[in-house]
């Protein structure tokens, strides 16, 4: 099959953890930044009504639901980095070394914030800061962008039938189908030229 080499597992796990603590990195900081420099609940615009800043403190997941479970998020968002972890493992793939690592780091953000903010481990309370209030109703933050992208790609990704080998399913499918082929001509009987019919000569 042709195509750039796959990558060796020890390099596509460096991808991971490279990005994931990248992304980690940069919500912690914006979530920092908001805590010193934001009043809580007030509306600061940006660009106007396009996008804006708003200090709140989420207990729960989207739009506040679960607020009397957050333990549960916890829990959550633990499994789902614990399996990402796992998968980085036999991971062969740029691209979705790439596209894990973000997630990654996106769900260590939250995970982060569950552990140790207020009112403490492991039901603390998720910072949030950025409103779009054209496009949806939610507050959010940085590592709630890289999760929804993350999973957004992933779903793509399957769709598409990148493996995370970095093979395709369809150049799978390619080469069983020639196999199949290939075992089938094998197996079937030739003729030699110039022989005899099976029946009896008259």
């Amino acid at each position: 099959m042709a195509g750039r080499r796959p990558l060796r597992r020890s390099a596509a796990g460096a991808i991971v953890a490279i990005l994931a603590i990248v992304v980690l990195a940069a919500d912690q900081f914006v979530k920092y930044l908001t805590v010193q420099n934001l009043p809580m609940g007030e509306r600061v615009p940006v660009i106007g009504e396009f996008l804006e800043l708003i200090y709140v403190r989420n207990p729960g997941a989207a739009f506040s639901l679960g607020r009397d479970h957050t333990w549960i998020f916890t829990i959550a968002l633990a499994v789902v980095a614990g399996i990402i972890v796992w998968k980085a493992f036999g991971l062969q793939s740029r691209l979705w070394a790439v596209v894990l690592g973000l997630l990654l780091g996106g769900v260590l953000g939250n995970l982060t914030d569950r552990l140790f903010r207020a009112p403490g481990f492991p039901v603390g309370e998720v910072v949030d800061m950025i409103s779009m209030p054209w496009m949806m109703p939610a507050i959010f933050n940085v590592a709630d962008i890289f999760i929804v992208c993350g999973m957004i790609t992933v779903a793509l990704l399957v769709v598409l039938g990148l493996r995370f080998d970095g093979t395709r399913e369809r150049d799978h499918e390619r080469a069983a189908a020639a196999a199949k082929a290939e075992k089938t001509e094998s197996e079937t009987p030739t003729v030699a030229d110039g022989s005899a019919s099976p029946a009896s000569e008259s």
